[in-house]
């Protein structure tokens, strides 16, 4: 693991010291970046789908309150994620030109920024989760169980944040073997937390022994906190490495000022602010879209749920090979060195659609499977299976669109992208959604958003081919 890490860091060195690097290098330094990045990504989606799995043997309701308050719940994970970004993209840049003392000195103004930000973030999720599953158009039944877990979820919301910050921190400095290695354990801690919080108090039959197993019997509420404390417990660890082990970032090295300038927070805002409009936007049409499936019952609330649980598995490799494209995007812009720029972005994208595509096949035929693993409702996996069915043929498109996004990223280019994604889900997929669901169902919904991903896709391909988000940053 040592050898590989080195190998990494020496073909990261010739992007910062302008050396010239072989299509092969290129190429390497790619997959050395994705493979870690893949790797953390799917822990998170696998965190979730063992959170849906444990949950669903609960039953049909406890799976769709969850489900109901699912995509508000992205929408905070997204702007966390923004503002996250807006001060990792700096440090990307300046790590790129060598930089290393301002990119400590935005790591620290990032920290207080970023902190006072959740914390705000986390009362108005609090304040709102009594209410919203009721605003949602939730059935009755389910919305105290819906209510809680959203409440329990933005009470750890700092420490999420954290997460986010020094995770994004370290892959823009090059290391993505910590987070992809954090990533795993927290996957693990989850089902142990899992195990004894959801569940009550149970006995084992092994051979002709009788074992108690101990558990808390907290139903959803135990589901949500064994996912936050193995949050808290990763993002404890992400921050302890970063600000004490990390070459390039360490902050143990020299001492320096935590109040954040306003060149930094203004730089941010650039970055940060159309990244968070974007996710508010994508995650108020998924919304919109769980009150368009609302009205078609519980069952086909809880199907959507897993479904769409179920394709992050296929389209999280995407978001891990994205994060190389910030990564390695961020870094060839900060040395200067456009046209490497370009072929860095064409090999990622290029990389992603490959995976995502061969993910889709997968998918499609292991549709049954993958749902029946999360719940035992004959009528819930039906419907979850035909969804991923029709999602699996626009995975490639999928991957396009999410890779030239993380190149875009890279760039410091987010407001032309967001507007695209707004004007492609808003207009496309909800518009088709509201018209094929009330004859169609569940299955309509999901023929709109396998069209409008495929537009999507076509959308982004155009504007990486432009070349226009690489000329904005000379």
């Amino acid at each position: 693991m040592r050898s590989r890490t080195d190998k990494t860091e020496a073909l990261l060195l010739l992007i910062r010291e302008s050396k010239p690097m072989t299509f092969r290098q290129q190429l390497a330094l790619t997959a050395r970046l994705s493979f870690p990045a893949v790797v953390a990504q799917l822990s998170t989606i696998v965190m979730q789908y063992i959170d849906a799995a444990m949950v669903g043997r609960l039953g049909a309701d406890a799976s769709a309150s969850i489900g109901l308050v699912s995509t508000t719940m992205w929408l905070f994970w997204g702007v966390c994620a923004a503002a996250a970004t807006g001060f990792s993209v700096q440090v990307a840049h300046h790590v790129g030109a060598g930089e290393f003392a301002r990119a400590r000195a935005v790591l620290r103004q990032s920290f207080v920024a970023t902190m006072f930000f959740s914390l705000l973030l986390a009362i108005a999720g609090i304040s709102i989760s009594g209410s919203l599953p009721e605003w949602l158009g939730g059935d009755a039944a389910i919305r105290r169980n819906a209510s809680l877990y959203f409440c329990i979820f933005s009470l750890f919301l700092p420490a999420l944040q954290l997460e986010f910050l020094a995770g994004g921190m370290l892959r823009c400095s090059g290391n993505m073997r910590i987070p992809s290695l954090l990533g795993v354990s927290m996957c693990i801690l989850d089902v142990l937390f899992n195990f004894f919080l959801i569940f009550p108090a149970r006995a084992w039959q092994i051979g002709g022994l009788t074992l108690p197993v101990p558990g808390m019997g907290l139903g959803v509420a135990g589901a949500a906190l064994g996912t936050v404390l193995a949050e808290t417990a990763t993002a404890g660890a992400m921050v302890w490495y970063l600000c004490t082990r990390s070459k390039e970032l360490a902050l143990n090295r020299e001492r320096g000022l935590f109040r954040p300038t306003r060149r930094t927070l203004r730089k941010a805002f650039r970055i940060g602010l159309p990244m968070g409009a974007e996710h508010i936007v994508i995650c108020g049409a998924q919304i919109l879209t769980t009150v368009i499936v609302a009205p078609l019952g519980i069952f086909a609330i809880a199907a959507n749920s897993f479904a769409i649980t179920a394709e992050s598995l296929c389209y999280m490799p995407g978001y891990g090979i994205a994060d190389a494209a910030t990564t390695l995007v961020g870094q060839s812009i900060g040395a200067g060195r456009y046209g490497l720029t370009r072929r860095f972005a064409r090999i990622t994208v290029a990389a992603g659609m490959a995976v995502m595509g061969l993910m889709g096949v997968v998918m499609y035929a292991a549709a049954p499977w993958i749902i029946g693993a999360m719940t035992p409702d004959i009528e819930i996996r039906s419907l979850g299976v035909m969804a991923l069915r029709v999602e699996a043929f626009a995975e490639p498109m999928f991957a396009a669109a999410i890779v030239a996004y993380g190149v875009f990223v890279g760039a410091g280019d987010t407001s032309v992208p967001c507007l695209m994604n707004f004007g492609s889900i808003w207009a496309v997929r909800l518009t088709l959604a509201a018209l094929l669901a009330p004859s169609m169902g569940l299955k309509g919904v999901w023929v709109a958003m396998c069209i409008e991903l495929c537009f999507r896709g076509i959308l982004f391909l155009w504007r990486l081919e432009r070349g226009r988000w690489i000329k904005k940053m000379e």
